[in-house]
Protein backbone atom coordinates (compact mmCIF):
# COMPACT_ATOMS: atom_id res chain seq x y z
CA UNK A 1 0.00 0.00 0.00
CA UNK A 2 1.31 3.44 -0.95
CA UNK A 3 2.16 5.98 1.73
CA UNK A 4 2.04 8.83 -0.77
CA UNK A 5 -1.54 10.09 -0.91
CA UNK A 6 -3.63 9.94 -4.05
CA UNK A 7 -4.57 13.46 -5.07
CA UNK A 8 -8.17 14.37 -5.81
CA UNK A 9 -8.56 17.90 -7.11
CA UNK A 10 -11.97 19.51 -6.68
CA UNK A 11 -14.24 18.65 -3.75
CA UNK A 12 -17.56 18.84 -5.57
CA UNK A 13 -19.76 15.74 -6.00
CA UNK A 14 -17.28 13.98 -8.33
CA UNK A 15 -14.17 14.66 -6.28
CA UNK A 16 -15.75 14.06 -2.88
CA UNK A 17 -17.23 10.75 -4.07
CA UNK A 18 -13.88 9.64 -5.50
CA UNK A 19 -12.11 10.58 -2.27
CA UNK A 20 -14.64 8.76 -0.10
CA UNK A 21 -14.40 5.59 -2.21
CA UNK A 22 -10.59 5.55 -2.09
CA UNK A 23 -10.38 6.38 1.60
CA UNK A 24 -12.98 3.76 2.50
CA UNK A 25 -10.74 1.20 0.76
CA UNK A 26 -7.86 2.17 3.05
CA UNK A 27 -5.80 4.32 0.67
CA UNK A 28 -4.37 7.69 1.75
CA UNK A 29 -6.21 10.48 -0.06
CA UNK A 30 -5.60 14.21 -0.21
CA UNK A 31 -8.69 16.16 -1.32
CA UNK A 32 -7.72 19.59 -2.65
CA UNK A 33 -10.09 22.47 -3.33
CA UNK A 34 -9.81 26.19 -3.96
CA UNK A 35 -12.53 26.96 -1.42
CA UNK A 36 -13.25 26.30 2.22
CA UNK A 37 -16.42 24.38 3.02
CA UNK A 38 -19.24 25.06 3.23
CA UNK A 39 -19.08 27.07 0.03
CA UNK A 40 -21.79 27.97 -2.44
CA UNK A 41 -21.85 26.54 -5.95
CA UNK A 42 -24.12 27.90 -8.67
CA UNK A 43 -26.37 25.04 -9.76
CA UNK A 44 -30.04 24.23 -10.08
CA UNK A 45 -29.58 21.58 -7.41
CA UNK A 46 -31.86 18.91 -8.87
CA UNK A 47 -30.94 15.21 -8.89
CA UNK A 48 -32.98 12.26 -10.15
CA UNK A 49 -33.82 10.08 -7.18
CA UNK A 50 -32.00 7.11 -8.71
CA UNK A 51 -28.99 8.62 -6.92
CA UNK A 52 -30.38 7.04 -3.74
CA UNK A 53 -30.36 3.60 -5.36
CA UNK A 54 -26.93 4.04 -6.90
CA UNK A 55 -25.38 5.37 -3.66
CA UNK A 56 -27.25 3.69 -0.77
CA UNK A 57 -25.11 5.39 1.89
CA UNK A 58 -26.55 8.74 0.81
CA UNK A 59 -30.11 8.23 2.11
CA UNK A 60 -29.29 8.27 5.86
CA UNK A 61 -26.69 11.01 5.38
CA UNK A 62 -29.24 13.35 3.80
CA UNK A 63 -30.92 13.74 7.19
CA UNK A 64 -28.11 16.17 8.07
CA UNK A 65 -29.21 18.74 5.47
CA UNK A 66 -32.41 20.31 4.16
CA UNK A 67 -33.87 18.47 1.19
CA UNK A 68 -37.07 18.50 -0.80
CA UNK A 69 -38.51 15.93 -3.20
CA UNK A 70 -40.98 16.38 -6.04
CA UNK A 71 -43.14 13.96 -8.00
CA UNK A 72 -44.67 16.41 -10.49
CA UNK A 73 -43.09 17.92 -13.61
CA UNK A 74 -44.60 20.82 -15.53
CA UNK A 75 -43.10 20.59 -19.01
CA UNK A 76 -43.55 23.43 -21.48
CA UNK A 77 -42.48 23.93 -25.09
CA UNK A 78 -41.51 26.94 -27.22
CA UNK A 79 -45.05 27.37 -28.54
CA UNK A 80 -46.62 27.54 -25.08
CA UNK A 81 -48.09 24.05 -25.03
CA UNK A 82 -47.55 22.31 -21.71
CA UNK A 83 -48.32 19.17 -19.79
CA UNK A 84 -47.95 17.90 -16.24
CA UNK A 85 -46.30 14.55 -15.62
CA UNK A 86 -46.80 12.92 -12.24
CA UNK A 87 -44.99 9.89 -10.82
CA UNK A 88 -46.17 7.53 -8.09
CA UNK A 89 -43.28 8.55 -5.84
CA UNK A 90 -40.48 11.12 -5.55
CA UNK A 91 -38.70 11.43 -8.89
CA UNK A 92 -36.36 14.34 -8.18
CA UNK A 93 -34.33 15.30 -5.13
CA UNK A 94 -33.86 19.02 -4.56
CA UNK A 95 -30.77 20.16 -2.63
CA UNK A 96 -28.84 23.33 -1.97
CA UNK A 97 -25.30 22.89 -3.21
CA UNK A 98 -23.87 24.85 -0.29
CA UNK A 99 -25.20 22.08 1.98
CA UNK A 100 -24.99 19.05 -0.31
CA UNK A 101 -21.36 19.50 -1.32
CA UNK A 102 -20.33 20.07 2.30
CA UNK A 103 -22.15 16.86 3.21
CA UNK A 104 -20.28 14.84 0.57
CA UNK A 105 -16.98 16.32 1.72
CA UNK A 106 -17.76 15.40 5.33
CA UNK A 107 -18.49 11.81 4.24
CA UNK A 108 -15.11 11.68 2.49
CA UNK A 109 -13.32 13.04 5.57
CA UNK A 110 -15.16 10.62 7.85
CA UNK A 111 -13.96 7.78 5.59
CA UNK A 112 -10.36 8.94 6.10
CA UNK A 113 -9.63 11.48 3.37
CA UNK A 114 -7.64 14.60 4.23
CA UNK A 115 -9.24 17.85 3.07
CA UNK A 116 -6.85 20.66 2.10
CA UNK A 117 -8.81 23.84 1.30
CA UNK A 118 -7.48 27.01 -0.32
CA UNK A 119 -5.48 25.19 -3.01
CA UNK A 120 -5.83 26.86 -6.41
CA UNK A 121 -3.98 24.55 -8.82
CA UNK A 122 -2.35 26.45 -11.69
CA UNK A 123 0.18 23.95 -13.05
CA UNK A 124 0.15 20.19 -13.60
CA UNK A 125 2.72 17.82 -15.02
CA UNK A 126 3.29 14.09 -14.92
CA UNK A 127 6.01 11.58 -15.71
CA UNK A 128 6.25 7.81 -15.59
CA UNK A 129 6.28 7.73 -11.78
CA UNK A 130 4.20 10.59 -10.43
CA UNK A 131 2.00 13.62 -10.95
CA UNK A 132 3.02 17.03 -9.67
CA UNK A 133 0.61 19.90 -9.04
CA UNK A 134 1.58 23.49 -8.29
CA UNK A 135 -0.78 25.86 -6.49
CA UNK A 136 -1.02 29.59 -7.06
CA UNK A 137 0.63 30.23 -3.70
CA UNK A 138 3.63 28.07 -4.65
CA UNK A 139 2.73 24.92 -2.73
CA UNK A 140 3.53 21.66 -4.52
CA UNK A 141 1.67 18.39 -4.25
CA UNK A 142 2.80 15.03 -5.58
CA UNK A 143 0.90 11.80 -5.93
CA UNK A 144 1.01 8.49 -7.76
CA UNK A 145 -2.40 9.18 -9.35
CA UNK A 146 -4.67 12.21 -9.69
CA UNK A 147 -8.45 12.38 -10.06
CA UNK A 148 -9.09 15.76 -11.64
CA UNK A 149 -12.60 16.90 -10.72
CA UNK A 150 -11.82 20.60 -10.97
CA UNK A 151 -14.84 21.66 -12.98
CA UNK A 152 -15.79 22.77 -16.47
CA UNK A 153 -12.70 24.99 -16.74
CA UNK A 154 -10.37 22.26 -15.47
CA UNK A 155 -6.82 23.59 -15.20
CA UNK A 156 -5.44 20.07 -15.08
CA UNK A 157 -7.23 19.02 -18.28
CA UNK A 158 -5.90 22.12 -20.01
CA UNK A 159 -2.32 21.84 -18.73
CA UNK A 160 -2.07 18.18 -19.75
CA UNK A 161 -3.60 18.76 -23.18
CA UNK A 162 -6.77 16.78 -22.52
CA UNK A 163 -9.06 19.73 -23.21
CA UNK A 164 -7.71 22.87 -24.88
CA UNK A 165 -11.14 24.49 -24.43
CA UNK A 166 -14.81 23.71 -24.99
CA UNK A 167 -16.33 24.85 -28.29
CA UNK A 168 -19.22 27.25 -27.78
CA UNK A 169 -21.63 24.63 -29.13
CA UNK A 170 -20.67 22.19 -26.37
CA UNK A 171 -21.32 24.35 -23.29
CA UNK A 172 -24.38 26.09 -21.96
CA UNK A 173 -24.47 29.31 -20.01
CA UNK A 174 -26.85 28.85 -17.10
CA UNK A 175 -28.15 32.04 -15.48
CA UNK A 176 -29.65 31.28 -12.08
CA UNK A 177 -30.53 32.61 -8.68
CA UNK A 178 -31.21 30.75 -5.45
CA UNK A 179 -33.39 33.00 -3.31
CA UNK A 180 -35.10 32.45 0.07
CA UNK A 181 -38.86 32.00 -0.12
CA UNK A 182 -39.36 35.10 1.97
CA UNK A 183 -38.32 37.21 -1.05
CA UNK A 184 -39.28 34.99 -4.00
CA UNK A 185 -41.34 31.85 -4.02
CA UNK A 186 -42.95 29.49 -6.46
CA UNK A 187 -46.69 29.14 -6.01
CA UNK A 188 -46.59 25.33 -6.28
CA UNK A 189 -43.53 23.91 -4.47
CA UNK A 190 -44.65 20.37 -5.26
CA UNK A 191 -43.83 20.82 -8.95
CA UNK A 192 -40.62 21.00 -10.92
CA UNK A 193 -41.19 23.51 -13.75
CA UNK A 194 -39.20 23.26 -16.99
CA UNK A 195 -39.58 25.08 -20.32
CA UNK A 196 -37.62 23.55 -23.18
CA UNK A 197 -36.71 25.64 -26.20
CA UNK A 198 -37.21 28.79 -24.15
CA UNK A 199 -36.90 32.05 -26.08
CA UNK A 200 -36.15 35.05 -23.87
CA UNK A 201 -36.87 37.46 -26.73
CA UNK A 202 -40.56 36.63 -26.73
CA UNK A 203 -43.17 36.02 -24.08
CA UNK A 204 -43.45 32.36 -24.96
CA UNK A 205 -43.66 31.35 -21.34
CA UNK A 206 -47.23 32.57 -21.34
CA UNK A 207 -49.69 29.77 -21.94
CA UNK A 208 -51.97 29.62 -24.94
CA UNK A 209 -54.98 30.09 -22.71
CA UNK A 210 -53.84 33.27 -20.94
CA UNK A 211 -54.31 36.51 -22.89
CA UNK A 212 -55.39 37.02 -26.51
CA UNK A 213 -52.95 39.91 -26.81
CA UNK A 214 -50.15 37.37 -26.74
CA UNK A 215 -51.25 35.71 -29.99
CA UNK A 216 -48.95 37.94 -32.02
CA UNK A 217 -45.93 37.00 -29.92
CA UNK A 218 -46.91 33.35 -30.13
CA UNK A 219 -47.13 33.52 -33.90
CA UNK A 220 -43.68 35.08 -34.06
CA UNK A 221 -42.31 32.47 -31.69
CA UNK A 222 -43.60 29.57 -33.77
CA UNK A 223 -42.72 30.96 -37.19
CA UNK A 224 -39.12 29.74 -37.18
CA UNK A 225 -38.52 26.02 -37.62
CA UNK A 226 -35.61 25.71 -35.21
CA UNK A 227 -36.27 25.90 -31.51
CA UNK A 228 -34.20 28.37 -29.47
CA UNK A 229 -31.35 26.37 -27.96
CA UNK A 230 -32.35 27.19 -24.43
CA UNK A 231 -34.30 26.15 -21.37
CA UNK A 232 -35.78 27.71 -18.29
CA UNK A 233 -36.65 26.21 -14.93
CA UNK A 234 -38.03 26.57 -11.43
CA UNK A 235 -36.54 24.16 -8.90
CA UNK A 236 -38.41 24.26 -5.57
CA UNK A 237 -36.35 23.79 -2.43
CA UNK A 238 -37.60 23.53 1.14
CA UNK A 239 -36.72 27.10 2.14
CA UNK A 240 -35.44 28.50 -1.17
CA UNK A 241 -36.32 28.52 -4.84
CA UNK A 242 -33.93 28.23 -7.79
CA UNK A 243 -35.03 30.00 -10.95
CA UNK A 244 -32.90 30.15 -14.05
CA UNK A 245 -32.43 30.24 -17.81
CA UNK A 246 -29.86 28.39 -19.86
CA UNK A 247 -28.67 28.59 -23.46
CA UNK A 248 -26.14 26.76 -25.54
CA UNK A 249 -23.36 29.33 -25.55
CA UNK A 250 -23.11 29.59 -29.35
CA UNK A 251 -26.84 30.31 -29.57
CA UNK A 252 -26.63 32.91 -26.79
CA UNK A 253 -23.79 34.75 -28.51
CA UNK A 254 -25.47 34.73 -31.90
CA UNK A 255 -29.09 35.52 -31.08
CA UNK A 256 -29.48 36.96 -27.57
CA UNK A 257 -28.57 40.61 -27.06
CA UNK A 258 -29.56 41.03 -23.42
CA UNK A 259 -27.12 40.72 -20.53
CA UNK A 260 -27.53 37.67 -18.28
CA UNK A 261 -29.22 39.39 -15.36
CA UNK A 262 -31.51 41.34 -17.69
CA UNK A 263 -32.77 38.00 -18.99
CA UNK A 264 -33.21 36.64 -15.48
CA UNK A 265 -35.14 39.65 -14.22
CA UNK A 266 -37.40 39.59 -17.28
CA UNK A 267 -38.04 35.88 -16.86
CA UNK A 268 -39.04 36.26 -13.21
CA UNK A 269 -41.29 39.17 -14.16
CA UNK A 270 -43.09 37.07 -16.77
CA UNK A 271 -43.52 34.23 -14.32
CA UNK A 272 -44.99 36.65 -11.78
CA UNK A 273 -47.42 38.01 -14.38
CA UNK A 274 -48.54 34.45 -15.03
CA UNK A 275 -49.08 33.79 -11.34
CA UNK A 276 -46.39 31.10 -11.25
CA UNK A 277 -44.21 32.94 -8.70
CA UNK A 278 -44.59 35.68 -6.12
CA UNK A 279 -41.92 38.28 -5.40
CA UNK A 280 -39.00 39.77 -7.26
CA UNK A 281 -35.65 38.61 -8.54
CA UNK A 282 -32.78 39.32 -6.13
CA UNK A 283 -29.65 40.33 -8.03
CA UNK A 284 -27.23 39.50 -5.22
CA UNK A 285 -28.35 35.85 -5.44
CA UNK A 286 -27.78 35.67 -9.20
CA UNK A 287 -24.83 33.73 -10.63
CA UNK A 288 -24.23 32.76 -14.27
CA UNK A 289 -22.05 29.70 -14.86
CA UNK A 290 -21.06 27.26 -17.62
CA UNK A 291 -22.15 23.64 -18.04
CA UNK A 292 -20.61 21.19 -20.54
CA UNK A 293 -23.51 19.73 -22.58
CA UNK A 294 -21.67 18.25 -25.57
CA UNK A 295 -20.98 14.87 -23.98
CA UNK A 296 -17.83 13.45 -22.37
CA UNK A 297 -14.44 14.34 -23.79
CA UNK A 298 -12.89 11.91 -26.26
CA UNK A 299 -10.00 11.50 -23.82
CA UNK A 300 -11.09 11.44 -20.17
CA UNK A 301 -7.70 10.42 -18.85
CA UNK A 302 -4.05 10.18 -19.70
CA UNK A 303 -1.24 8.39 -17.92
CA UNK A 304 -1.82 8.79 -14.20
CA UNK A 305 -4.61 11.37 -14.44
CA UNK A 306 -8.35 10.70 -14.73
CA UNK A 307 -10.97 13.41 -15.37
CA UNK A 308 -14.29 13.18 -13.50
CA UNK A 309 -17.46 15.25 -13.31
CA UNK A 310 -17.72 18.45 -15.35
CA UNK A 311 -13.98 18.31 -16.05
CA UNK A 312 -14.61 15.24 -18.21
CA UNK A 313 -17.92 16.47 -19.64
CA UNK A 314 -20.08 14.02 -17.70
CA UNK A 315 -23.34 15.98 -17.96
CA UNK A 316 -26.68 15.08 -19.54
CA UNK A 317 -27.16 17.08 -22.74
CA UNK A 318 -30.95 17.26 -22.42
CA UNK A 319 -31.53 17.86 -18.71
CA UNK A 320 -28.14 19.49 -17.94
CA UNK A 321 -28.03 17.28 -14.83
CA UNK A 322 -24.44 16.85 -13.71
CA UNK A 323 -24.49 15.93 -10.02
CA UNK A 324 -25.47 12.30 -10.53
CA UNK A 325 -23.02 11.74 -13.37
CA UNK A 326 -20.30 13.51 -11.42
CA UNK A 327 -20.74 11.14 -8.51
CA UNK A 328 -20.80 8.09 -10.78
CA UNK A 329 -17.69 9.14 -12.69
CA UNK A 330 -15.92 9.96 -9.41
CA UNK A 331 -16.65 6.53 -7.98
CA UNK A 332 -15.67 4.79 -11.23
CA UNK A 333 -12.37 6.69 -11.26
CA UNK A 334 -11.67 5.51 -7.72
CA UNK A 335 -12.57 1.93 -8.61
CA UNK A 336 -10.25 1.99 -11.63
CA UNK A 337 -7.43 3.12 -9.35
CA UNK A 338 -8.19 0.39 -6.83
CA UNK A 339 -8.46 -2.30 -9.49
CA UNK A 340 -5.19 -1.41 -11.18
CA UNK A 341 -3.26 -1.12 -7.93
CA UNK A 342 -2.07 2.44 -8.57
CA UNK A 343 -0.27 1.29 -11.71
CA UNK A 344 -0.49 3.36 -14.85
CA UNK A 345 -0.96 0.32 -17.08
CA UNK A 346 -4.60 -0.04 -18.15
CA UNK A 347 -5.73 2.67 -15.70
CA UNK A 348 -7.23 4.99 -18.32
CA UNK A 349 -8.60 2.12 -20.38
CA UNK A 350 -10.32 0.56 -17.37
CA UNK A 351 -11.83 3.90 -16.37
CA UNK A 352 -13.02 4.65 -19.89
CA UNK A 353 -14.64 1.24 -20.24
CA UNK A 354 -16.37 1.52 -16.86
CA UNK A 355 -17.79 4.95 -17.70
CA UNK A 356 -18.83 3.81 -21.15
CA UNK A 357 -20.62 0.77 -19.74
CA UNK A 358 -22.59 2.59 -17.05
CA UNK A 359 -23.26 6.08 -18.41
CA UNK A 360 -21.64 6.31 -21.85
CA UNK A 361 -24.64 5.38 -24.01
CA UNK A 362 -26.91 7.51 -21.85
CA UNK A 363 -24.79 10.64 -22.25
CA UNK A 364 -24.17 10.11 -25.97
CA UNK A 365 -27.89 9.65 -26.56
CA UNK A 366 -28.65 12.79 -24.56
CA UNK A 367 -26.51 14.88 -26.93
CA UNK A 368 -28.16 13.31 -29.99
CA UNK A 369 -31.63 13.95 -28.58
CA UNK A 370 -30.68 17.53 -27.67
CA UNK A 371 -29.62 18.27 -31.25
CA UNK A 372 -32.60 16.44 -32.71
CA UNK A 373 -35.12 18.38 -30.62
CA UNK A 374 -33.55 21.82 -31.13
CA UNK A 375 -33.48 21.27 -34.90
CA UNK A 376 -37.29 21.53 -35.12
CA UNK A 377 -39.54 23.09 -32.51
CA UNK A 378 -42.37 20.76 -33.55
CA UNK A 379 -40.41 17.85 -32.14
CA UNK A 380 -40.48 19.39 -28.67
CA UNK A 381 -44.24 19.79 -29.00
CA UNK A 382 -44.51 16.12 -29.99
CA UNK A 383 -42.58 15.09 -26.89
CA UNK A 384 -44.82 17.20 -24.66
CA UNK A 385 -48.06 15.94 -26.17
CA UNK A 386 -46.71 12.40 -26.22
CA UNK A 387 -46.20 12.47 -22.44
CA UNK A 388 -49.96 12.07 -22.02
CA UNK A 389 -50.65 10.24 -25.26
CA UNK A 390 -48.05 7.54 -24.52
CA UNK A 391 -48.39 6.85 -20.77
CA UNK A 392 -46.45 3.58 -21.01
CA UNK A 393 -43.41 5.38 -22.46
CA UNK A 394 -43.68 8.10 -19.84
CA UNK A 395 -43.76 5.43 -17.14
CA UNK A 396 -40.54 3.92 -18.53
CA UNK A 397 -38.77 7.28 -18.23
CA UNK A 398 -40.08 7.87 -14.71
CA UNK A 399 -39.03 4.39 -13.59
CA UNK A 400 -35.56 5.12 -14.94
CA UNK A 401 -35.36 8.49 -13.15
CA UNK A 402 -36.44 6.83 -9.89
CA UNK A 403 -33.83 4.07 -10.14
CA UNK A 404 -36.28 1.26 -10.84
CA UNK A 405 -34.94 0.57 -14.30
CA UNK A 406 -31.51 0.75 -15.92
CA UNK A 407 -30.89 3.03 -18.85
CA UNK A 408 -30.21 0.07 -21.14
CA UNK A 409 -33.51 -1.55 -20.25
CA UNK A 410 -35.43 1.71 -20.56
CA UNK A 411 -33.81 2.48 -23.91
CA UNK A 412 -34.49 -0.98 -25.32
CA UNK A 413 -38.14 -0.93 -24.32
CA UNK A 414 -38.62 2.67 -25.41
CA UNK A 415 -37.22 2.08 -28.90
CA UNK A 416 -39.18 -1.13 -29.25
CA UNK A 417 -42.34 0.91 -28.74
CA UNK A 418 -41.27 3.65 -31.17
CA UNK A 419 -38.84 2.16 -33.74
CA UNK A 420 -39.45 5.15 -36.04
CA UNK A 421 -37.45 7.31 -33.65
CA UNK A 422 -34.27 5.35 -34.41
CA UNK A 423 -34.54 6.21 -38.09
CA UNK A 424 -35.20 9.87 -37.39
CA UNK A 425 -32.24 10.18 -35.05
CA UNK A 426 -29.91 8.44 -37.52
CA UNK A 427 -31.11 10.68 -40.35
CA UNK A 428 -30.57 13.81 -38.27
CA UNK A 429 -27.07 12.71 -37.29
CA UNK A 430 -26.10 11.94 -40.89
CA UNK A 431 -27.50 15.27 -42.08
CA UNK A 432 -25.65 17.16 -39.35
CA UNK A 433 -22.41 15.31 -40.14
CA UNK A 434 -22.76 16.23 -43.83
CA UNK A 435 -23.30 19.90 -42.96
CA UNK A 436 -20.29 19.96 -40.60
CA UNK A 437 -17.99 18.26 -43.09
CA UNK A 438 -19.18 20.59 -45.83
CA UNK A 439 -18.44 23.68 -43.72
CA UNK A 440 -14.95 22.35 -42.99
CA UNK A 441 -14.19 21.89 -46.68
CA UNK A 442 -15.21 25.48 -47.36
Amino acid sequence: MTTTPILVVGAGPAGATAARTLAAAGLPVCLLDRSSFPRNKPCGGGISTRVLTRFPYLQPALRRITTHTVARLHLEGPDGHSTVIESDGPAALMVRRVEYDALLVSLAVEAGATLVPGVDVVQARQDAERVELVARDGRRFEGPVVVAADGVNSVIARRLGLNPGWPASSVAIDMMEETPRAALRDVDPSTLWVAYGYDARKSQVSSLQSHSSESCDLKLATSAKRAPEGYAYIFPKRDHVNIGIGYVLSHYRQTVDAAPYELQRGFVSRLRDRGVVDGDSVKQNFTPFLIPVGGPLRETGRGRVLLAGDAGGFVNGVTAEGIYYGMVSGELAARAILETGLGVKNLVRRYRRACDYEIGAELRDSVRIQRYLFADRRRIAQVISGANREPASTRLILDFAMGRRTYRDMRRRFLARMPWLVGRLIWELLREKTVVEGSRRH
